[in-house]
């Protein structure tokens, strides 16, 4: 397996974690879920949205998405689909009438289903597939030959990366939320947080333009 040179990966190293430790779309996604159902929860979606990332770092490595990029209609297609999808969850939160209950009994099922949806969120990103397609290639040596294997050792680093600070987030978020449990109003303010972000999310992933239009926070 070819990886790219030590000082290629040591600055691939620092530029990731200082991209990986602001606070983007899927780290808000991430602490909405662990405010939201607890620890558990937190942690399905956060390997939910890791191997969302992993399917772009592996599009991004074998040229899909440079195919994304360049026709206008798969990215347009993929930019409202995701929107879409996180815009019905958002409603589907902000109309449910299921009474909140203090503590939520989380299920292997619902954890599969927060897993699932983590994932599906991700892969519905135009924007993390524009981001991986022009940030992985700025760190691989080409004149070492073998770029797919560089570009997929520097996703799983990211991926290692994003695993670590995604999870401090999770342990924050339940921190936040035993602060604010005791409140009568936290019941409503949680599930109009969390139906208002879905959708806000939704929104954003609309104004994801070309590539020449990305950011690079998670």
């Amino acid at each position: 397996m070819i990886l790219p040179s030590p000082d290629n990966i040591l600055l691939f190293i620092t530029a990731a974690t200082i991209l990986i430790i602001v606070p983007g779309p899927a780290v808000l996604y991430i602490m909405m879920k662990s405010m939201e159902q607890g620890y558990k929860a937190g942690i399905a979606s956060v390997l939910g949205v890791g191997i969302g990332a992993m399917v772009h770092v592996i599009a991004a490595a074998v040229g899909v998405s440079a195919l994304l990029v360049a026709s206008a209609t798969a990215f347009s297609l993929l930019k409202y689909l995701g929107a879409l999808y996180l815009i019905y969850l958002g409603i589907k939160k902000l109309t449910d009438k299921t009474p909140v209950i203090e503590e939520k009994k989380i299920d292997k099922k619902s954890l599969f289903n927060i897993f699932y949806e983590g994932i599906i969120v991700n892969i519905l990103s135009p924007k993390s597939a524009i981001f991986f397609f022009a940030f992985l290639p700025q760190f691989i040596n080409p004149e070492r030959g073998g770029t797919t294997s560089q570009i997929l050792f520097l996703g799983l680093l990211f991926f290692i990366i994003a695993l670590i600070s995604d999870m401090c987030y999770v342990l924050l978020s339940g921190k936040l939320v035993k602060q604010f449990r005791a409140s009568t109003l936290y019941p409503k303010i949680q599930k109009y947080a969390s139906g208002s972000i879905h959708i806000a999310l939704g929104l954003l992933t609309l104004t994801v333009n070309k590539p020449s239009d990305f950011t690079g926070s998670k």
